[in-house]
């Protein structure tokens, strides 16, 4: 008697708060989401005609010349694979990481052979997460000259478009300021489209 007295309020409670945290709170914590905040509960996704081309939280693999490229990924087994976000948690005198970064440097500098700039960090190395959608505005700005020789667009146009997707610092002081690679990309090939109807 005396142990079924004790089992009676665990299992009140065991039943009591599955339903109140595992019903009632995600429930309620959904409902309130999709009210206030509908695009960012949904993934911020954006929509382009109708179809979703990505999101604005995850970043995607771009190695065309005409496009702006993004931060490298480690995540495998391909490039922003967000169901197994992960850095390559090697050091900085790792042989492996060194030989990655001089891959990509040479991958940098073939694709644009003219451009003898400094290389900025976040277009050779990968973030924690290998999802990282955004690239510092000093990574935009390294690419204009390879985008607008590829796009035969001029170097005023492209900066005026970067500047238009560069993001401050979140809140004014979090951060650094960025540029979504995904919203740059799709914003330059409206350009294009929309500079080539009659």
């Amino acid at each position: 008697m005396s142990m079924l007295a004790q089992f009676k309020p665990a299992i009140i409670l065991l039943a009591v708060f599955t339903i109140l945290t595992g019903l009632i709170y995600p429930v309620a914590i959904t409902s309130i989401a999709q009210l206030i905040f509908p695009y960012q509960a949904n993934g911020s996704l954006i929509d382009q005609n109708g179809q979703v081309v990505g999101s604005v939280l995850i970043g995607q693999h771009f190695d065309d010349p005409k496009y702006f490229w993004g931060r490298p990924s480690a995540t495998a087994p391909f490039p922003y694979n967000a169901a197994a976000s992960q850095g390559a948690n090697l050091g900085p005198t790792n042989p492996i990481l060194v030989k990655a970064v001089q891959k990509r440097i040479e991958e940098l500098r073939a694709a644009d052979p003219q451009n003898t700039d400094p290389i900025p960090v976040d277009l050779v190395t990968a973030s924690g997460s290998g999802l990282d959608p955004d690239i510092s505005l000093a990574a935009a700005l390294y690419q204009i000259p390879r985008v607008a020789r590829e796009r035969g667009l001029s170097q005023a146009q492209l900066r005026l478009l970067v500047e238009q997707h560069t993001e401050g610092r979140q809140f004014g002081f979090l951060g650094e300021t960025r540029v979504n690679v995904l919203e740059l990309n799709l914003a330059l090939d409206k350009m294009r489209s929309d500079s080539t109807v009659p």
